[in-house]
């Protein structure tokens, strides 16, 4: 079973971020299918090996007995270490898995993971794995509230899903008028209500850290602009909400 509980991030713009945790349902799906692409590379290397690389090595004379076995051993080196890491790297917390599960790899402050990350939570994989189907790393998630194996402490990474908490919606009531109003408002142009809305409307279809970042940015432009600031611990899409509704409230634009 998902887990349901959710990951807070207070930004220094005092703004609240919510990611719904990747609970061990998921990561086990995402860990089964990237199981099975591991074995198909396996595969694949195995052919490989025994009947192109020997084939290789009658037809070049020159080429040493012991080269084909060192590749051999090197591509299964790479697929085992590097599969994890390699696509977590290119894909920004993603592996095949992952991706179909719904779930990505980040950093405990809600950023993008970086190679260090990827390859320092992938390294701990051996460990985690003990002492088969994942054991210690089962254990390790089962312990702590936010489901993080070893790899993950180590790396200051956490999993969680894709899509953000629906909950949190926008709500046009233009009859609700917010005594926080400040008279800046009215700098606020047509393009920047578009904007403002546009994100409100998409931003579940978009990546988390570009989710994010995309948030933090119109937020911090229309707190220099408008002068209106979150409230401790507000989610910054409700600050974008309350943002929109007062331009609204504002009654020049329709």
């Amino acid at each position: 079973m998902d887990s349901l509980d959710q990951l807070r991030i207070d930004t220094p713009e005092q703004i609240a971020l919510e990611l719904p945790l990747a609970g061990i349902g998921s990561r086990f799906l995402a860990l089964a299918i990237d199981t099975l692409l591991q074995s198909a590379l396996y595969a694949i290397g195995a052919i490989a090996f025994v009947f192109i690389i020997p084939l290789g090595s009658l037809s070049i004379p020159w080429i040493p007995a012991t080269l084909g076995p060192a590749i051999g051993i090197f591509f299964l080196f790479c697929i085992y270490w590097g599969y994890f890491a390699i696509f977590e790297v290119i894909w920004k917390g993603q592996t095949p898995g992952k991706r179909y599960a719904g779930i990505r790899v980040i950093k405990e402050s809600g950023g993008p993971i970086n190679a260090f990350e990827a390859i320092g939570r992938n390294l701990m994989r051996a460990v985690d794995g003990l002492p088969g189907m994942y054991g210690v790393g089962l254990v390790c998630m089962m312990l702590n509230k936010q489901n993080r194996r070893l790899g993950d402490f180590v790396a200051g990474t956490i999993v969680v899903h894709e899509k953000l908490t629906p909950e949190v919606k926008p709500t046009w009531d233009t009859a609700k008028q917010d005594p926080s109003a400040s008279p800046e408002i009215a700098k606020a142009t047509p393009e920047e209500l578009v904007l403002i809305e546009t994100y409100l409307h998409r931003r579940f279809d978009l990546d988390p850290a570009v989710r994010i970042q995309t948030a933090l940015q119109i937020a911090q432009r229309m707190a220099e602009k408008t002068g209106l600031r979150p409230e401790p611990g507000q989610h910054v899409d409700e600050f974008l909400e309350r943002v929109a509704r007062q331009i609204r409230d504002g009654g020049r634009f329709s």
